[in-house]
């Protein structure tokens, strides 16, 4: 009986705990003023890199709900055959900004999702520069 319980209870934690974890806050980051900067065509995404490139590491396995809560919706998404996807969040104005929203060669941040739905990569499209 107490064999069960066990099992029980590592297969609730590996349900509802393992698949991934609540993204914690990121100190520094304002998540309002990039939500409010869609495309990045307010240029108001630079002024957070410093704040989101100290504290990148706190999203990785983050769930892509908490992702959207936290930068909103991606500025593009892209699905691969492997039930993995990327989320694009364009960094700085560029062709992005035109009313068709083209996507655009402008640097933007890649957040890769695993086929658990937790994010496995934070990546640049181009290393930020620092000022």
């Amino acid at each position: 009986m107490k064999i069960r319980l066990i099992l029980l209870s590592v297969l609730g934690m590996v349900l509802f705990g393992g698949c991934g974890h609540a993204l914690p806050e990121l100190p520094g980051f304002d998540a309002a003023a990039w939500r409010h900067d869609p495309y990045a065509c307010r240029n108001q995404r630079q002024a957070q890199l410093p704040a989101l490139q100290q504290h990148r590491e706190l999203l990785y396995g983050t769930r892509a709900d908490d992702i959207d809560a936290l930068f909103g919706r991606p500025d593009e998404e892209e699905l691969s055959e492997q039930t993995e996807k990327l989320y694009f969040y364009y960094l700085e104005p560029g062709t992005q900004c035109e009313p068709a929203h083209q996507r655009s060669s402008a640097n933007k941040l890649v957040l890769r999702f695993g086929p658990l739905g937790t994010v496995t990569e934070v990546l640049y499209e181009r290393a930020p520069v620092r000022h």
